[in-house]
């Protein structure tokens, strides 16, 4: 009966990306970890490191928590006896060495190495003991990665406290025969950055912890707090952090930090801003008083702010620590301090290091942050000595701007990357909810994988709670850079979200936190606008909003049907921030109607305006629950900061809802007809009324909006005068509006291209809307081979190509849900490759397409905002049409500086891609084949469009256009 419970309970049993070693029930050689009333005792020797030892109480409290039994603990290896659980690092623990020196395991593929583990199960270890799992742990960290990676695997996820995740009951444990390895790391350092942490983690901070003593104001980043981040950072194979800063001081505001963070395991490091170990709030509320800024320049302060420096690394030298060298003015302000005076200043610190933590200064792990201006620095000439790592700076949106040379991969010191799920800076603040989907994430950190980024790479998670999804993926794809691909990124979610809330809904929760993020990076939440999406072209506005919809119904019904002991978890990992999202998006939309609207006259501008403040409200209320109410108030604060209202970079005071119109409507009713693909209406326009055309490969529906422009209700009646011309209604009673369909029936279409009116009749007045639909005779629907031109352009999404030719190990690779609508392909080749040249040494997509429409046709590409990060080159793709010469597009120059002022890189963050075009010849209608060359890697292609004379204003631009690829996205 227990197996039978543990096989239907709805929570998955594994680690994430990990092979599964815990089962339900024994086979031969299994360890019973639980089992009847009873579970294995376990033992950690206390001669071991304290982190280990603590993290093996936090075992004892997992499976406590699963199980209901609490299995004894102890230090003592007398008396051992039944199956135990041996914990213990390599040379720490003396059970773990004579069984090394007994032949009973063998350590020899960790010994010696980073941050690597195996549990294995042994039979008859030691006497009077018949089983044993051990855990054996190459150092610290390799110990505690082991305990906690069973913890996760026997349903403890490691967002059990800051997600709210429960722990399922299990009343059966067994650990599958053999030995399981993990390690070493593919990336040395892995962490975040508690950082942009006001208002809302401050405010949390505050109203759980407190304020710190003596300090009126300043939120209580206490022990208690971070023992919950480090434990959290552990659990999640991570091992560094820089800790909150903006009015904070780790090691002053409670000295018991530090000492916690080192017995725990975490390596400490401070922020690109703060050098040597000291906070900028340490300065600020010392020295600073009397002296100011700390203005390396002044030859007064050189010594004081050394002495500072000095006080710091001598307070924090014998915990594990990367030192962060330079100096950035105060407060994170950019103010240049200049190429030759940070030289001055690195090597000052360099011999403090010397004097005060160790004489061989080269094993005293430190880093140089390339942020902002001190990378100009460094492409000026400026250089540390080799063993200092160098932490790359991506653009603060995502975007890896510098990746290592052949030359500087040979350092000693190596590089890493500092990267962003959250900003407060410009063009515009990003910190509300996550806008860093996975498949952004995965390429960008591959990249710097393979270029030898790989010592360090640390997140801005911001204030945490809302990148509980990005920040697994960041840490769980810096633990093993090869488990993760660009085929396989779905199952990454699946597996997460079968671990949080259980297989059945796996898959839906799955597409639900996959998507979300993508729809909010098209434009950040706070960038949005009533006028963001196209509200009379292509359907744009409300796809968008019916997309989100969508989501967050579907997120409401698997909520619904959840165990209440989900309910919380969920909520805030799923359904508040898809509902929340999707409120936003629509407000914005029924802002732009009411504004659009209320220019045609509309009566139903008054109801978008209406609309628009119930959804500003709802966001107002959605807020107050998530910090007042769910989960018991725990996570009050947490949703405090300010998304909406913004026009500077940053924040205003408060949300402020879109501008709205209300019409003063005249009593008498009044006809008004608005049509597709246009903002003007009807009576009244300059030029006809129009539809756009219609052709028998999509086989569109169009509409058409019949309005009062009054008070008092009225009749109308349309009528086609051709009868292929299909309305969805021929007459209603109009109080503010009705949307009337059209669409063509193909089997009373004319061949070729045939015309009609739609009269709209009501209210004393008359309109006539043009109809054109398209019915060549060749090519066939049934038969055409790849895309075919409507309503004068070719839309395609780039995984649709039907041709993929590689060159050499050089090729175009689908990342799958990457960007702004289906997928990507991406430009992939070897480190150090030569740019290739098109027509010779270059993959190749193809697609083929039918124009009607032969002149000089546009082409545009919509790429990712990838950066130029190879020093050597900028980012450049070759277009051509059939055999004509490839024209070699740049979209990246080779000196292009990804900074503050420059236009055409605020824009590309703004709108999350870049557009590229060309012209070409087509002499005659008939066949043709579009096809983009490599020429340099990491070019990210999302959509191409063909513009024969018919593209219209979008954000995303066009749907994609009817097409028959037998390969489409292989």
């Amino acid at each position: 009966m227990a197996i039978a419970a543990f096989a239907v309970l709805p929570q998955a049993v594994f680690g994430l990306g990990q092979t599964s070693y815990v089962e339900a029930s024994p086979q031969p050689g299994s360890f019973a970890l639980a089992q009847g009333n009873t579970t294995a005792a376990l033992y950690v020797d206390s001669a071991d490191w304290p982190g280990v030892v603590r993290a093996a109480g936090d075992l004892q409290t997992d499976l406590t928590k699963v199980t209901a039994r609490t299995p004894s603990i102890s230090h003592d290896d007398k008396n051992l006896s039944g199956p135990v659980v041996i914990i213990g690092t390599v040379g720490k623990s003396a059970i773990i060495d004579k069984l090394v020196q007994e032949k009973k395991i063998d350590v020899s593929a960790i010994a010696g190495k980073w941050e690597s583990f195996f549990l294995q199960t042994v039979a008859n270890p030691l006497p009077g003991v018949s089983s044993a799992l051990v855990i054996a742990g190459s150092d610290k960290r390799g110990t505690i990665y082991g305990i906690y990676d069973l913890s996760e695997q026997i349903g403890v996820s490691p967002w059990y406290w800051w997600a709210d995740v429960p722990v399922p009951h299990r009343d059966a444990l067994f650990i599958k025969p053999g030995k399981f390895a993990q390690g070493e790391p593919s990336v040395k350092y892995r962490g975040i950055f508690l950082n942009d942490e006001a208002p809302d983690l401050s405010g949390w901070v505050t109203k759980t912890y407190g304020t710190v003593p003596g300090l009126n104001g300043v939120a209580n980043y206490n022990h208690e707090f971070y023992s919950r981040v480090f434990e959290l950072i552990l659990r999640l194979k991570g091992n560094y952090l820089w800790p909150a800063m903006w009015n904070n001081a780790f090691n002053e505001d409670d000295p018991e930090n530090p000492r916690l963070a080192d017995e725990y395991g975490i390596v400490m490091g401070t922020s690109h801003q703060e050098p040597m170990l000291r906070a900028q709030k340490e300065w600020d509320r010392g020295p600073g008083r009397q002296y100011g800024n700390w203005n390396y320049s002044s030859a007064d302060l050189q010594p004081v702010l050394e002495q500072f420096w000095r006080e710091g690394i001598t307070r924090n030298k014998n915990y594990e620590s990367i030192l962060t060298l330079g100096l950035r003015a105060e407060n994170d302000s950019g103010a240049a301090l200049g190429k030759d005076l940070t030289e001055q200043v690195i090597a000052a610190q360099r011999k403090m290091i010397a004097e005060v933590v160790n004489p061989d200064v080269t094993k005293v792990p430190q880093l140089w942050c390339l942020y902002k201006e001190v990378m100009d620095y460094y492409n000026d000439g400026l250089r540390v000595p080799d063993d200092v790592t160098l932490l790359w700076a991506e653009d603060n949106w995502g975007d890896v701007r510098r990746l290592p040379t052949a030359a500087e991969r040979a350092r000693s010191g190596g590089a890493g990357i500092y990267y962003h799920f959250d900003y407060h800076g410009s063009p515009r603040n990003y910190q509300w909810l996550d806008s860093s989907p996975l498949p952004k994430i995965w390429d960008q950190m591959s990249l710097a994988k393979q270029y030898g980024a790989d010592r360090v790479w640390i997140v801005n998670v911001g204030h945490l709670k809302g990148e509980e999804l990005p920040a697994e993926f960041f840490l769980n794809l810096a633990w093993n850079t090869s488990r993760w691909t660009n085929e396989n990124l779905g199952e990454f979610t699946r597996e997460w979200a079968a671990r949080e809330f259980g297989q059945e809904h796996a898959a839906d929760i799955a597409h639900i936190v996959s998507q979300y993020p993508k729809f909010n990076a098209r434009r950040k939440p706070e960038l949005l606008e009533p006028s963001t999406y196209a509200l009379m072209n292509y359907q744009e506005a409300d796809t968008i909003v019916a997309d989100y919809n969508a989501l967050a119904e579907q997120a409401e019904k698997i909520s619904a049907a959840l165990p209440e002991n989900m309910r919380d978890a969920f909520c805030e990992l799923v359904l508040f921030p898809v509902k929340a999202s999707a409120n936003l998006n629509e407000m914005d939309v029924a802002a732009g109607k009411n504004q659009l609207y209320a220019q045609q006259g509309r009566a139903s501008a008054n109801d978008w305006a209406a609309r628009t403040e119930d959804l500003f409200k709802a966001d107002t209320d959605l807020t107050n629950y998530f910090n007042n109410t769910f989960a018991g108030g725990k996570w009050g604060h947490f949703m405090d900061q300010v998304h909406i209202g913004y026009t500077s970079w940053n924040n205003p005071p408060q949300n402020i809802m879109p501008r709205v119109t209300r019409l003063d409507l005249s009593t008498a009713a009044q006809m008004g007809v608005a049509v597709e693909g246009s903002t003007v209406a009807w009576p009244g326009a300059k030029d006809d009324a129009a539809l756009p055309q219609f052709d028998v490969f999509n086989q569109q529906k169009h509409y058409l909006d019949v309005f009062n422009k009054g008070q008092t209700q009225f009749n109308f009646t349309a009528t086609a005068n051709a009868p292929w011309i299909v309305l969805s209604a021929d007459k209603g009673a109009i109080d503010k509006e009705q949307r009337v369909w059209v669409s063509v029936d193909w089997t009373k279409a004319p061949k070729g291209a045939a015309s009609g009116t739609v009269k709209i009749s009501g209210a004393s007045g008359e309109v006539s809307v043009k109809v054109s639909a398209f019915n060549p005779a060749e090519p066939a629907r049934e038969t055409v081979q790849g895309f075919v031109e409507s309503e004068g352009l070719v839309s395609i999404e780039a995984e649709h190509f039907t041709k993929n030719a590689v060159a050499g190990t050089s090729r175009w690779e689908k990342v799958e849900d990457y960007g702004r609508t289906l997928s990507a392909m991406r430009a992939y080749a070897p480190v150090d490759a030569p740019s290739a040249t098109p027509g010779r040494d270059s993959p190749c997509l193809e697609y083929r397409m039918y124009l009607f429409s032969p002149g000089q046709l546009a082409t545009y590409l919509v790429v990712a905002p990838t950066l130029n990060f190879d020093p050597s080159r900028g980012l450049r793709v070759a277009v051509s049409f059939d055999d004509e010469t490839p024209q070699t597009l740049t979209m990246v120059p080779q000196n292009f500086n990804a900074q503050n002022g420059n236009r055409d890189w605020e824009e590309s963050v703004r709108n999350n891609a870049r557009y590229v075009g060309s012209t070409h010849p087509i002499a005659a209608p008939g066949y043709h084949t579009l096809k983009i060359w490599m020429v340099d890697p990491a070019v990210v292609v999302e959509k191409i469009f063909i513009n024969t004379g018919g593209l219209r204003g979008s954000y995303l631009g066009p749907p994609e256009s009817f097409h028959r690829v037998s390969n489409s996205g292989q």
